[in-house]
């Protein structure tokens, strides 16, 4: 059977396929019990099928399933689906909200950035020497930690909101507003950083920075409008066409591949293009409703499987890996969670608020993956940090679910006891 796969690209990836989705959808039915969001099944499944789990129980089921000459079409294809995936979170981005409450979310926002950011450069400082090589520049290493230790998931926040009934409340909306202007922020760091990274010295960075500012500004003051003025002429009230469905794509693609020959990443064109589409005369709304459940349900899990085989849990293979990799977890906790929540208590928040707004920021999940995966492409980070911060991904979004239910009830407990006073005599 592994010589017919081995000897059968598609019918091989239509496999991994069959096995990561199946795998996903059952652990999801039992974590969703549990109150998480479906990304920690997807997470876990591709750990589960990578060299952590299958490869200890079965290696020679993991090189019939996902053998090592695999990985480069899995690697593409999981790539393609996060374009579309990082598209589509930018489509969920409202411009408008950045703008909805203001400092206060600013505040907030840039502390649980600046916190975790000089918390992470400064643990890396310190661990260079043993879980980095000469062939990384220090200041990339740095950088890049730094980065990984201030992200939030904004689709998984926002997920969690939504299935607790919090999207439009005050501290709802407090939260999504962060989150959106932490993801700006970040994704325009990961790229200042990716632009480091490639580029030979000083010149070749400032080179990158420039055309990165170019392409912002001929995206947002001329693509920007082109495109709102081509959706007003030519959507009607049937919805958006497949011509025009088809002329975003392209526009998607082009953007992606105009970012990745830039030197920082094609996935900020994908993003920074899905933020620029016009929300007006349903075309935003059209493409996430023809191109989510293919992403979502196909090309993301691929993903997470394709980052589950690159997380070998076998390497943290000391009591001081395990301590550093518990380090790294306790301070990005540390950074983020405390950052947010000092932060919204100093804008006037109330403390349990706070705390949830710090909850919130503090989960990781997806968006966490996507900058690992990045990290260890360019050769930032070696495969032992990767595990260790996809642990520490892991455990940061467990926590956001049942801390946030425990606040709740911790509230409608108070609101109860109020009320009763107040009805007492």
């Amino acid at each position: 059977m592994q010589a017919f796969l081995a000897s059968h690209p598609l019918v091989l990836l239509c496999v991994q396929a069959v096995l990561v989705i199946a795998t996903s959808r059952l652990l999801g039915v039992v974590l969703r019990r549990l109150g998480q969001p479906l990304v920690i099944a997807e997470v876990l499944a591709g750990i589960a099928l990578g060299p952590s789990l299958l490869g200890l129980i079965s290696p020679d089921l993991l090189a019939t399933f996902f053998p090592a000459s695999s990985l480069g079409t899995l690697g593409v294809v999981s790539q393609l689906g996060l374009v579309f995936f990082m598209f589509l979170i930018g489509l969920e981005l409202e411009p408008a909200l950045l703008r909805g409450l203001g400092k206060s979310a600013l505040a907030i926002s840039n502390t649980s950035i600046a916190l975790p950011f000089i918390l992470g450069a400064g643990v890396a400082v310190w661990l260079a020497p043993t879980l980095s090589t000469p062939a990384v520049p220090l200041a990339s290493f740095v950088l890049f930690l730094g980065v990984a230790m201030s992200i939030t998931a904004f689709p998984v926040l926002a997920r969690i909101l939504s299935e607790r009934g919090l999207i439009h409340t005050p501290i709802g909306a407090l939260a999504v507003t962060c989150a959106a202007i932490d993801d700006v922020t970040a994704w325009c760091l990961l790229a200042f950083i990716s632009a480091v990274v490639k580029s030979t010295g000083l010149a070749g960075a400032g080179l990158t920075a420039v055309l990165s500012g170019l392409y912002c500004g001929a995206m947002w003051f001329v693509a920007r409008p082109l495109l709102a003025r081509l959706v007003r002429e030519r959507t009607d009230r049937r919805g958006i066409s497949q011509r025009m469905v088809a002329f975003t794509v392209v526009l998607l693609l082009l953007s992606s591949l105009a970012t990745e020959v830039i030197g920082i990443h094609a996935l900020f064109g994908a993003f920074f293009f899905g933020v620029i589409v016009p929300r007006e005369g349903g075309l935003a709304h059209g493409l996430r409703e023809r191109l989510e459940d293919f992403v979502v349900v196909l090309l993301l899990p691929l993903f997470f499987a394709y980052s589950g085989i690159r997380t070998q849990i076998g390497l943290l293979d000391s009591p001081v890996a395990w301590a550093i990799c518990g380090l790294l977890t306790l301070l990005a906790v540390v950074g983020k969670f405390g950052g947010a929540t000092v932060a919204a208590r100093l804008t006037g928040q109330s403390w349990r608020d706070s705390m949830s707004v710090g909850v919130l920021m503090n989960t990781r999940g997806l968006m966490e993956l996507v900058v690992l995966n990045i990290g260890l492409d360019l050769g930032v980070i070696s495969p032992t940090v990767f595990t260790m911060m996809v642990l520490m991904a892991l455990v940061t979004t467990v926590m956001t679910s049942p801390l946030v239910a425990w606040l709740q009830r911790r509230e409608g407990e108070e609101l109860r006891a109020q009320a009763a006073a107040a009805r007492a005599p």
